[in-house]
C-alpha cells in the first residue's frame, strides 16, 4: 500500500472542502445584493420599480394611492405625508410630498426604506424621482418637503392577480444613516427646504 495516493486523495479532499467554504462565503456576501436585484426586478414583497418617465398613454381607470410614514425611534425626526391619499389614473405621472423635521439640536441624516401594499402591486408601482434614492440630512430644527414622483403601470389592469386592486399604500420608514449617499444627478430628489 502506497502512502503517495493517500496524500493525493487527502490533498484533493482538503482543496475541495476549502473551495466549498470559499464559495459559501462568497455567496453569503452576494446574497443581499442578489436578493435586492430579485425584488426590484419582480416587485417581490412590495418592492417598487424605478423608471425614467411615465408611459406615453394612460388608462381611464383610477386607483387610490395612500401614503404612510414611519420613523425609527433612533432618529429624532417627525415624518408625515403632506397628503394622506391621491387618486391617479393608471399610467399618469403623479407628485406627492412627505414632510420631515429634525427635532434635535444637531445635524442628523436619515435614509428611507419603502414598500407598497398589497405586495402584488409592487411590480406595477414605478418611481421616477424619490427622496428615498439618497440619504437626507437636516440641520437642527430644519424641515423639508420631500418629493416622490411616481406612476402606476397600466399593465396592472391586465394581471389577473392584481387587476382587482383599487388602493395601493406607499409606505416609508426613516432610519438613522451615517452620511449622505451619492447617486447620479438624474436620480437626486429636489427637497423643498423650509
Amino acid at each position: 500500500m502506497s502512502v503517495v495516493p493517500d496524500r493525493r486523495r487527502n490533498r484533493f479532499v482538503a482543496l475541495s472542502a476549502l473551495s466549498v467554504v470559499v464559495a459559501m462565503v462568497g455567496l453569503s456576501y452576494a446574497a443581499v445584493p442578489l436578493y435586492r436585484l430579485f425584488c426590484q426586478a419582480t416587485g417581490f414583497g412590495g418592492t417598487t420599480q424605478r423608471a425614467e418617465r411615465a408611459p406615453a398613454g394612460q388608462s381611464d381607470r383610477t386607483i387610490t394611492v395612500r401614503f404612510d410614514s414611519n420613523i425609527s425611534s433612533n432618529l429624532p425626526w417627525t415624518f408625515t405625508p403632506v397628503q394622506r391619499e391621491q387618486s391617479v389614473k393608471l399610467g399618469e405621472q403623479a407628485l406627492a410630498f412627505y414632510r420631515a423635521t429634525n427635532l434635535s439640536t444637531r445635524e442628523t441624516t436619515g435614509t428611507a426604506i419603502f414598500n407598497v401594499t398589497p405586495p402584488q402591486a409592487g411590480a406595477y408601482f414605478d418611481k421616477i424621482q424619490c427622496f428615498c434614492f439618497t440619504s437626507q440630512t437636516l440641520k437642527p430644527g430644519q424641515s423639508a418637503e420631500l418629493p416622490v414622483v411616481f406612476f402606476v403601470d397600466p399593465a396592472l389592469a391586465q394581471d389577473p392577480d392584481a387587476k382587482q386592486i383599487g388602493t395601493i399604500t406607499l409606505s416609508y420608514t426613516f432610519y438613522p444613516a451615517d452620511a449622505p449617499e451619492t447617486v447620479s444627478s438624474a436620480a437626486q430628489p429636489t427637497a423643498q427646504v423650509n
